[in-house]
């Protein structure tokens, strides 16, 4: 059985998906922008606080699934422009610890309200 997540800590939905869907013991955490769930407006045109939010936003829709970053076993990562990398990985890096989840992180051309940085995830939801 599939259970949608949701929260009113995380930026809502934009389009017609949830914000994750729990199957069984995994969690499938929709990408997540850096809007401000409070004011739904993007945070400042910078890719380290965008980066932050975006954390913020994931740590919200892990917390209402049960979860969080410590059950995270995969997650992608999508720049606008990956000379923006290491300023990225800084802040992301903040909020996991050994073992690290899986990751892909991939450049595209563009992200939905002109974000710099995108991040999804999958959990485990342990018992």
């Amino acid at each position: 059985m599939n259970d949608p997540v949701t929260t009113e800590d995380a930026p809502a939905a934009i389009g017609p998906y949830s914000q994750a869907m729990r199957a069984g013991d995994l969690v499938f955490l929709s990408g997540q922008i850096p809007l401000d769930p409070a004011s739904g407006q993007m945070v400042a045109a910078d890719v380290a606080l965008q980066t932050e939010r975006v954390m913020q936003n994931l740590a919200a829709v892990l917390a209402a699934s049960g979860c969080n970053f410590a059950d995270v076993v995969r997650t992608t990562i999508y720049l606008v422009d990956l000379a923006s990398f290491a300023a990225v990985n800084a802040i992301y890096g903040r909020f996991f610890a050994a073992p690290y989840p899986a990751r892909v992180t991939v450049q595209v051309a563009a992200l939905p309200r002109g974000a710099l940085v995108e991040i999804d995830a999958i959990a485990v939801k342990r018992s």
